[in-house]
């Protein structure tokens, strides 16, 4: 894949900061660097990011309507009311309910929680749901990770004499649901000083709160954290601010001591008695998590999360690691078909964006595909399939797009529709997918430039290998955890030589093993370029080549060493 560049020197300003903070903080100079280049200009900035503190929280009645959120809850308990926690069927919403209802059974038995179905209901708040509370005798519903748009919804659980509590983290409309309280930092009125928070963490925030005000100490909700790190990793929101601290720390726990439920994805993921990391929710705990949302319902995975025990966390492990190999398969197969009717009936030369429609295909896979068809063609993609007599799927785009402003800008043809900047999901009535798709398309090609239909690598530092010292691969850890807008750091050297043992190694000999120096050093390090086997011959032949690379440390078996992730090569 060829990459954009994208490397800037630092302004004279930012050397003088640089200069100012190196004195005081006492770090290699590379890393110094990078802290300035994160917008980070005194030595108390500097501590907050390198050393994340659970004291540096938010005051969570700084949220919007969080003050009568509490009021309303406290008034349940108080009158013995039956509450029943809400939330969407995927990571997210699953470990917000997780969350809230572990909590809040612990103070009250008349409670429940309610996961709607994908296929029967879809996203967010259903009169399937509502109506499932008016037979249960449920008096309030707190929704988490969904119900910003739901009007409708939440006037016709008015009307049956069920409150609404919405703790949401997704754009609002101009018109907010008539709820007794409507939380989210993304209000135009929000004066909370972060607003990138998941679902799971705004239900941490209200927990947060109820404690603050209940007099429950920090220590009683800390363990919960582990729930939050799950869903920040998977929901792909910025590891930022507030994000960075709870992530930070709920890794702490989910490595330390998590609860029964997680550690019973841990193991059957493999991943007992190791590091877990921000990769391994992304790629291994989430996508099990999901599995059970796009496979069967999303209830299963609640359930599994709040085991009480082992052997019934083991059990319902098994089931969702089965459901995670189906979907596996069908993610293999849709995107086999997707891919096979691009190149034979579409010109991706002359096409912005990518928009399928197939009846066939599953609804809880859709959006993996996009997600994949995104990354293959770096396209934005829309992928579409039939459920219940509508049109349904998921919109992945490419850095500089913003799919849901583009989505919602056809909000007119839609019956339903939410999301992010680079995720959403849609539903329309099938009459209306020929003008839904001209309609993208021509958003596509006006919002789209060329320059964005190539991946873009952000270089961090170019630096010597000189200067990669013991010190910086330490300092390097303290910038864990890496994830969205805050990247493992990339570094460019320029005249990097072979020094004779670089080979082709892996299947059809497509990555190359690297071993090399540049001449600022004696230094020989080794590396891997995975699918750069076109680079070899020059490599091999001695000609100095530029590298975009990662500094990682590789573990075999007892022994641990350093390597550079080659990200890129030109020469």
């Amino acid at each position: 894949m060829t990459y954009r560049w994208n490397y800037s020197t630092l302004s004279h300003d930012q050397k003088n900061i640089k200069n100012e903070l190196a004195k005081e903080l006492n770090l290699h100079p590379v890393l110094v660097e990078l802290l300035v280049n994160k917008g980070i200009e005194t030595k108390e900035e500097a501590n907050r990011f390198l050393y994340p503190k659970l004291e540096d929280l938010h005051d969570p009645f700084l949220l919007p309507d969080m003050d009568k959120a509490i009021q309303r809850i406290e008034q349940a308990l108080g009158n013995k009311e039956r509450i029943l926690i809400y939330g969407d069927y995927d990571v997210d919403g699953t470990t917000a309910v997780t969350l809230a209802y572990k909590f809040f059974r612990g103070i009250t038995s008349n409670i429940d929680y309610y996961i709607p179905d994908r296929y029967d209901e879809g996203y967010g708040i259903s009169f399937q749901g509502i109506d499932y509370a008016v037979k249960t005798g449920v008096k309030l519903i707190i929704s988490l990770d969904c119900g910003i748009k739901a009007v409708g919804k939440v006037a016709y659980a008015k009307e049956k004499g069920i409150d609404f509590i919405i703790g949401d983290h997704h754009m609002p409309d101009d018109q907010l649901p008539d709820a007794v309280a409507v939380v989210d930092a993304k209000r135009v009125d929000s004066v909370y000083p972060y607003d990138e928070l998941s679902g799971c963490g705004v239900s941490f925030k209200l927990v947060q709160a109820f404690s603050q005000r209940n007099g429950y100490p920090f220590s009683d909700i800390e363990p919960l954290l582990d729930l939050v790190a799950v869903s920040i990793a998977s929901d792909i929101v910025p590891l930022t601010g507030e994000n960075r601290i709870m992530i930070y720390h709920g890794l702490k726990q989910l490595n330390s001591n998590p609860s029964f439920g997680l550690r019973g994805i841990i193991e059957i993921c493999g991943l007992h008695r190791k590091q877990i990391t921000v990769n391994d929710i992304v790629f291994k705990i989430g996508p099990r998590i999901n599995a059970s949302g796009r496979m069967m319902n999303g209830k299963e995975a609640v359930d599994l999360m709040l085991a009480n025990d082992m052997t019934s966390a083991r059990e319902k492990s098994k089931n969702i690691d089965k459901y995670n190999e189906d979907r596996r398969e069908l993610d293999k197969k849709i995107t086999d078909e997707a891919i096979e009717h691009i190149d034979n009936h579409i010109d991706m030369e002359n096409q912005k964006c990518i928009v399928l429609y197939d009846e066939t295909w599953h609804k809880g896979i859709v959006g993996i595909v996009a997600s994949r068809l995104t990354e293959k063609y770096y396209r934005p993609a829309v992928v579409l399939t039939k459920s219940n007599d509508m049109i349904s799927g998921s919109a992945r785009s490419v850095l500089g797009f913003d799919v849901y402003k583009a989505i919602e800008s056809c909000r007119d043809i839609l019956e339903n529709f939410g999301g992010h900047t680079y995720a959403a999901g849609l539903t329309l009535r099938e009459e209306n997918l020929k003008e839904f798709t001209e309609r993208f398309n021509t958003l596509s090609f006006d919002g789209i430039e060329p320059r964005m239909m190539l991946p873009q690598i952000t270089v961090d530092a170019e630096i010597a290998f000189s200067e990669i010292t013991p010190e910086l691969i330490e300092g390097i850890k303290l910038f864990n955890p890496f994830g969205p807008e805050n990247e493992n750091p990339l570094f460019l050297t320029r005249n990097v030589v072979d020094t004779g043992n670089s080979k082709l190694v892996g299947k059809g000999f497509r990555h190359i093993k690297l071993e090399v120096t540049d001449n600022t050093t004696d230094m020989r390090l080794p590396g891997i370029a995975f699918c750069r086997h076109d680079f070899f011959n020059k490599i091999k032949e001695g000609q100095p080549v530029d590298i975009c690379y990662t500094i990682d440390e590789n573990t075999h078996g007892s022994k641990s060493f350093t390597q550079l992730m080659v990200k890129d090569i030109r020469g």
